[in-house]
């Protein structure tokens, strides 16, 4: 499976069947991260057993509850750590999908059970749920190219590309809340509209424009 077959058949997941992952599946997740790390300059961290991170009312209600493992993701302190951790984390939930597992990005939880150490000069950023799933989820209505383009009127196929995989990137409560500008170099930005966690999804958007794209920008 390619990164973008990952990205076409991976969708929020929050109900989870009580199988723990395999130690193999385990390992592999571990080396992933350890490399994500490294290029990404975090200290994103499987926890094997997700514990008490989600026993807040809202997350037992929704079903993450039941999710077995937890990715918690942390990085010293920086202006560009939650773009950083969107960017490099939508790496590890691509990866995880192609491993045959199910994810939910999650910015309600309880960071006082998630069992990880953050340092003083570190955040807690945002936790991603994982493990098997009840089911894989499903599509969510999406805003058109058009509501989220702006810049240059002539847009190269490797433009249009990047746009419809970023239209499939998860956003915070689904909002979208992105603008993709095409300079007219053929330089791209990502415009952050607000909203909770934007940061994140303009990391997230990113990622998914690349794989699209099929080159970084």
């Amino acid at each position: 499976m390619t990164e973008k077959e990952a990205i076409l058949q991976r969708h929020s997941v929050r109900n989870y069947e009580n199988r723990p992952i395999e130690k193999e599946k385990v390992r592999l997740i571990e080396d992933k991260i350890k490399e994500l790390n490294e290029m990404g300059n975090l200290k994103l961290t499987f926890v094997e057993d997700a514990g008490k991170t989600y026993n807040k009312l809202f997350n037992r209600v929704s079903g993450l509850g039941s999710a077995p493992s937890v990715i918690a993701c942390i990085g010293k302190d920086a202006a560009d750590l939650d773009k950083r951790i969107g960017y490099y984390g939508e790496k590890l939930v691509l990866y995880l999908q192609m491993l045959g597992l199910n994810t939910c990005w999650t910015g309600t939880f309880n960071k006082k059970t998630i069992d990880v150490t953050v340092k003083e000069d570190e955040r807690l950023v945002i936790a991603i749920a994982v493990g098997y799933g009840k089911d894989q989820g499903k599509a969510r209505k999406t805003k058109t190219a058009d509501q989220v383009v702006s810049g240059k009127e002539e847009q190269p196929e490797w433009f249009k590309n990047g746009v419809e995989m970023a239209l499939l990137a998860p956003t915070a409560i689904n909002q979208q809340k992105f603008t993709i500008c095409l300079n007219e170099d053929d330089t791209v930005d990502f415009i952050d509209n607000g909203g909770v966690l934007s940061q994140v999804d303009i990391g997230i958007v990113k990622c998914h424009f690349e794989i699209g794209a099929g080159k970084e920008v």
